[in-house]
């Protein structure tokens, strides 16, 4: 995944102002990204911003605290107004021991995080009156200096679920819990207590969001491609499956969300 990756924005044309910062190098095992969006609506104007986001754990300061979202089950959407700015951090598996004990106690949520000095740099730094990229490089090395004194180094246990995200998120091929297994050299059991430890969901979660993020991604980039089509490429056993995880998920059948991303597709 790159910070040019959108897979998990499902109407892109919606977003405000966001930005996508990689993390400085000694940074990369526990930090796959910093985002930043900002806004300023007009009185009286909503707009609602909805994700299918990646099967991780952000930790997200805003003007109002710090909070650390888990990883979620379902679509979510947060409605903005008035004017803002957030600056988030998209967690690698190995970061998440150093943030809470269960990842699982935080899934489909959010909970207040107990970090004062990230919030008061991060802010400070938001709040100046400089150029937009200098307020935004300001900021990610703020969050970024507070990560590398308080996260904890990967051990090997945690570069192991590293590269079970690094390898659900690539290999579009994968799409058996025992195939990840034998991808990384362990068992099915192995897999599982990883997922569980240092993301929250199930592997089987972690595969079948991957792909869905995908498939949501060519719905939409290409409003020519077949559903079925897409269907074949992702691993899906026919294009039925597809329509149910996209039903399931989202509550609505790929060409509902076509017609929907891309008006005048049909």
């Amino acid at each position: 995944m790159t910070t040019s990756d959108r897979r998990g924005v499902l109407y892109p044309a919606r977003l405000p102002t966001f930005h996508r910062e990689p993390p400085p190098p000694g940074l990369t095992g526990l930090v796959r990204w910093f985002w930043i969006p900002e806004w300023q609506l007009a009185p009286g104007r909503t707009s609602r911003q909805e994700v299918l986001a990646f099967p991780a754990s952000n930790l997200t300061v805003e003007a109002g605290g710090v909070t650390l979202s888990g990883p979620t089950t379902r679509r979510s959407h947060r409605d903005l107004s008035g004017s803002g700015w957030a600056v988030g951090a998209l967690l690698r598996p190995a970061a998440i021991p150093s943030v809470i004990g269960d990842p699982r106690a935080v899934r489909d949520r959010q909970a207040p995080h107990e970090a004062p000095e990230l919030h008061r740099a991060v802010t400070k730094a938001m709040s100046t009156g400089g150029k937009d990229a200098a307020r935004r490089a300001e900021a990610t090395a703020a969050f970024a200096a507070w990560a590398a004194e308080h996260l904890d180094p990967p051990d090997a246990e945690g570069e192991l679920a590293n590269a079970m995200e690094d390898a659900i998120a690539t290999d579009l091929a994968l799409t058996r819990v025992e195939h990840l297994a034998q991808t990384l050299g362990i068992s099915v059991r192995s897999v599982q207590r990883l997922a569980r430890r240092y993301v929250g969901v199930t592997p089987l979660a972690m595969i079948r969001r991957y792909r869905l993020q995908e498939a949501a991604q060519r719905v939409r980039d290409d409003p020519a491609i077949p559903i079925g089509q897409v269907a074949a490429e992702l691993g899906y056993a026919d294009q039925a499956h597809l329509c149910a995880d996209f039903r399931r998920v989202l509550g609505f059948n790929p060409s509902t969300y076509r017609d929907r991303a891309v008006p005048g597709s049909r």
